[in-house]
């Protein structure tokens, strides 16, 4: 048994166990499950390992709490550069990270978090997909990871998490499965979002990607061309803002922007 030090971070309702290690996968993936468990674990929707980059200010690897590992997390890259920020002697307000979706740009205003994020592609709309002997009418997009976009009236009754893992799963997303955003929209740019996170296997309380994913298809049907902002009201109640430029050939200069805080250090004995 050895001793781990962690920190605690939590970005609009998505939790994160922050650690600096330099370990491989296969270890990374069983201490992730473990850490993040929440009853004999500390508690996670997923674990960020920081560690040296030789291409940007540092390197964030993301697992989530089943194990597996993440391309990109909205959240999580911000709740990382909060933390890399405070860790430096001169309180950084800008760096770059390096992660397997891409090189992307953060801005710290204390604990307002603004991140780029890589450009988004794959854009598809009304793809019909049945579920439960319904054609369902699912967007999709990919924001760092795959996401399928469901517009939905009725969002707080709705069964997220039965709904979700079905779409997850579903032969239209194979081999790597999806994750699933239910969307309300209350004015052209202001949406609420609830979402079923693949790797976490459940709702959460935000998802950065997500309510990105979510912002940019809602763009795309109601938005004219040129700079945009989106609000989007998470599960937790929380509001996050996608800032964009829409093209002719789709989206870029995506950015996310919401709050971060840590919430607790201590050891974790692995």
């Amino acid at each position: 048994m050895r001793k781990l030090s962690f920190t605690k971070m939590v970005a609009s309702g998505n939790d994160f166990v922050v650690v600096r290690l330099s370990a491989g996968a296969g270890y990374l993936k069983r201490l992730a499950r473990k850490i993040c468990d929440r009853k004999y674990g500390i508690g996670a929707d997923g674990m960020l390992v920081l560690g040296k980059s030789k291409r940007a200010d540092i390197r964030m690897r993301i697992f989530n709490a089943d194990g597996s590992e993440a391309q990109m997390c909205g959240n999580g890259a911000r709740a990382a550069a909060l933390y890399a920020s405070r860790q430096s002697s001169t309180l950084l307000r800008r760096l770059d990270m390096e992660t397997k979706a891409g090189v992307i740009e953060a801005r710290i205003n204390a604990g307002n978090i603004k991140i780029k994020l890589t450009e988004p592609g794959n854009i598809r709309l009304n793809l019909p997909v049945k579920v439960n002997n319904r054609i369902l009418r699912v967007n999709f997009i990919n924001t760092g990871v795959p996401h399928a976009v469901i517009f939905v009236e009725g969002l707080r009754k709705l069964d997220v998490k039965s709904l979700g893992r079905q779409i997850r799963f579903h032969d239209r997303f194979k081999p790597d499965g999806t994750n699933v955003d239910f969307v309300e929209t209350l004015k052209s740019d202001y949406i609420k979002v609830r979402t079923y996170e693949r790797g976490v296997e459940d709702e959460t309380l935000a998802c950065g990607t997500g309510s990105v994913a979510s912002a940019l298809i809602t763009a795309s049907l109601l938005v004219k061309a040129g700079k945009g902002i989106m609000r989007v009201m998470t599960a937790s109640g929380q509001i996050l803002k996608v800032y964009f430029k829409k093209t002719t050939a789709g989206f870029e200069d995506v950015w996310l922007e919401g709050k971060a805080e840590k919430v607790c250090k201590g050891e974790y004995y692995v």
